[in-house]
């Protein structure tokens, strides 16, 4: 016959672990912390933006991450126009030209206070050397980083605020 060994229970032990556990519980609504507030979107935005908006972000999805790769075409590698290029022509329908010089002289010039989705943003980074990405709205563009790929970023980091220069309009509002 099995012989069991007695584990001691301290039961005034347990029942102050048990109380203290659903005490967490009970605490009451005015004493709980707040639920985080999720950030609105600033602002509506027309029905072409939003459409736009959409397309862009479900490219973003497909493309995070890809590495830069200075002349790739490919989720194995893409640089800054290519990627530009890239979502033009398969989320928007659009060809545009293929390199950020070409780039710059298509559309329209924006102020940067009148930026809207899909607008280009274009940027200095060195002697010659020039950037480009979409925005996103709320002061936001996806742009094939050289440092981190495909990625998102704010034009008010401030590399890229120091090192913006200007913007083009390519998609007819």
């Amino acid at each position: 016959m099995p012989r069991y060994t007695a584990i001691p229970v301290r039961l005034p032990s347990l029942l102050l672990v048990l109380t203290s556990l659903a005490a967490c519980s009970l605490v009451p609504p005015e004493r709980q912390s707040p639920q985080p507030e999720i950030a609105e979107i600033p602002q509506e935005l027309p029905p072409r933006q939003t459409l736009i908006l959409d397309s862009l972000l479900a490219q973003k999805e497909d493309w995070q991450g890809v590495p830069y790769q200075y002349g790739g075409l490919s989720p194995q590698g893409v640089d800054c126009s290519g990627f530009v290029y890239l979502t033009f022509l398969s989320q928007l329908n659009m060809k545009v030209p293929r390199t950020t010089s070409a780039l710059m002289q298509e559309g329209e010039p924006v102020a940067r206070n009148e930026l809207e989705v899909g607008d280009l943003v274009f940027f200095k980074t060195g002697p010659g050397n020039r950037h480009v990405g979409i925005y996103m709205g709320g002061d936001e563009f996806m742009h094939a980083s050289v440092s981190s790929g495909v990625m998102q970023s704010s034009l008010n980091n401030p590399y890229w605020r120091q090192r913006y220069w200007k913007a083009r309009r390519l998609v007819n509002r």
